[in-house]
Order: structure tokens, then C-alpha cells, then sequence
């Protein structure tokens, strides 16, 4: 009874914000904001509900966020503290709309319960059930059964490779604006895990292959005398880079889990050093592509790029 008042005093707050999934979300029957002919096995939204999960260091939050905002511009929610998992912690939350992507960010007072924290994105389901029974046809693993939160329902899906998703859903429709540029998701993968992911990924996506790439110029990832294989993708769910490597990695590649596309670097990386991020790797340019490494206050490492070398 003491748990289920708590939650009802907190249902106020979290009604601006969705927990771990993201923004709130229409549910299977408010889906009207939905993007026109979506392929029917398919459950996504549209990339702007679709958000990068940013664990920040204890206290961080304020810093992270304001940095944020003075590299790319956007908007933030109220902070909230509250629990976004199935068993007890708790977390300062906050959501980042962007016109390069949607981050929810989480700033845990508690220990994170395994396996949160390893979750790279939040994806929107039109239709939760659905989402779960097509993630495991699609052979992922649910690692996370579903849950019940304030305002909906979350779970977290695991794809060959360990690559960890979060599905979730909301009761409450949000209407949000197409991003200006389509961040992509960041996998790194061995040669062993590749295909299968390959066949599971684009299975639950809905998703196509760009490009394949098999000895694609090793600087992109820090190894200017090697070749990987790099892999396009493009989804109702947003862009995908698969890098398959021997896992000679120099830091910090493999620990992005987002890229995003700006107009002009040069312009964003001194915004993003002014605000307080630090440059970690480049600029460096390769088949029309200039990108960098830059970890934001809180140890958010991203990717930012200009030029489009999908």
C-alpha cells in the first residue's frame, strides 16, 4: 500500500517524462502521430521518440545538460526524481529533445540494477506486446521481462552480439517534431556475431542495408593502417553503423553508442569545447566523411560528423 501511494504521488511529475523509455508515448490506440506506411511488421514511431541513454556521473546531470544544449541547441524537461526500473533504485531523470536526437538521461542516487545502464536506446512501440513477440521472433533475447512503470510499460531486448535495447510504451500521446538530422546507432561487432545479428536486427527493425563495405579505411575508427567492415543501415527506427572489427580498438571507439550529423563541425566542436566537452579523437576526414570524438560533462562520449558517407 506504502508502494503504490508513492507511485501516486510521483505520477504528476513523471506524466511530463517517461522513465527509462523516453518521452511520453502514444499507445496502441493514440498511434496517430505515427509515420505513414511503416512496413507492417514493423512497431516504430519515428526517430524523434527514439532516444540515447545517458548515464551520467553522480551529479553531473546540470553540466551534462547545459553543455548539451550550447553545442546543439533543444529544449529540457524538469528533473524528477523517480524509479525507472523493476526493482528498487532511484534516479534523477531528465529528457533532452535536440534537433540532433532525444537523449534520456539518468543520474542514479542508487546503485543501477543489472542490466540497466548497458541499454544503449529507448525505442517507441506502437504496439507493446507486439514489439516483445516480434523481438523474440526476430531472435533476441529478453533480457528484461516486461514491467510495469507509472505510465506504461517497458522491457529490454538483447540482440546477437549484445546489443541491448529498450522497448517501451506510454498512454499518453506526445507531438513532436521530425528531427533535422537522424543520429545513427553505433555497434561494434566481431566476425563471429555479425551475421546472426545482421539477421535479427533487420528482422525486428524493418530495416534495409545502405551499404557494405568490406575494407572500409581504418582511420574511421582510430586504425589508419587497417580496413573493417562497415555496414549501413537504415530503419523506421533510425540509422544504424555496424563496425565489425578484430576489437583492436584504441580508445574511446566502441565506447559511443550515438553519431550524430551537424551541418558544420568545425562551428559545433568549438560550441561543444566552450560549453566544457573535451576532444577526444580528430577531426579527421575519410571517403566525404569528417568526424570526432568528444566526451561531454558526466563521460558522454559521442560521435559527431559532417558529411554524409552512408
Amino acid at each position: 500500500m506504502k508502494k503504490r501511494k508513492a507511485m501516486v504521488r510521483l505520477l504528476p511529475a513523471l506524466l511530463l517524462v517517461v522513465g527509462v523509455g523516453g518521452f511520453a508515448a502514444p499507445s496502441s490506440a493514440q498511434s496517430r502521430n505515427a509515420p505513414a506506411r511503416l512496413p507492417a511488421t514493423t512497431t516504430a514511431v519515428g526517430p524523434q521518440y527514439d532516444t540515447t541513454h545517458v548515464y551520467v556521473t553522480p551529479g553531473a546531470m546540470d553540466a551534462f545538460v547545459t553543455c548539451w544544449e550550447a553545442t546543439f541547441g533543444g529544449t529540457h524537461t524538469a528533473k524528477v526524481v523517480t524509479q525507472v526500473t523493476p526493482t528498487p533504485s532511484t534516479t534523477v531523470s531528465e529528457l533532452v529533445l535536440s534537433p540532433v536526437g532525444t537523449l534520456s538521461v539518468f543520474d542514479f542516487r542508487t546503485p543501477v540494477p543489472y542490466p540497466f545502464g548497458a541499454e544503449r536506446t529507448g525505442w517507441l512501440m506502437s504496439d507493446f506486446d507486439k514489439g516483445v513477440r516480434l523481438a523474440r521472433a526476430s531472435g533476441a533475447d529478453v533480457v528484461v521481462a516486461p514491467f510495469d512503470d507509472p505510465i506504461g510499460k517497458d522491457a529490454v531486448v538483447q540482440f546477437p552480439g549484445g546489443v541491448n535495447a529498450q522497448l517501451y510504451w506510454h498512454t499518453k500521446a506526445p507531438s513532436y517534431a521530425p528531427l533535422e538530422t537522424v543520429p545513427d546507432n553505433r555497434i561494434y561487432l566481431t566476425r563471429d556475431s555479425a551475421s546472426e545479428f545482421l539477421t535479427s536486427y533487420l528482422r525486428f527493425t524493418g530495416g534495409r542495408i545502405v551499404s557494405d563495405d568490406g575494407a572500409a579505411e581504418g582511420g574511421q575508427i582510430g586504425v589508419p593502417d587497417e580496413t573493417y567492415r562497415r555496414i549501413a543501415i537504415s530503419s523506421p527506427f533510425g540509422n544504424t553503423v555496424v563496425s565489425v572489427t578484430e576489437g583492436h580498438l584504441p580508445y574511446p571507439f566502441g565506447r559511443e553508442t550515438t553519431g550524430y550529423a551537424v551541418k558544420d563541425l568545425t562551428s559545433t566542436l568549438r560550441k561543444a569545447k566552450e560549453a566544457g566537452a573535451k576532444m577526444l579523437w580528430g577531426p579527421y576526414t575519410s571517403e566525404g566523411r569528417t568526424s570526432a570524438m568528444v566526451r561531454f560533462p558526466g563521460g558522454y562520449v559521442a560521435e559527431l560528423h559532417q558529411g554524409d558517407a552512408r
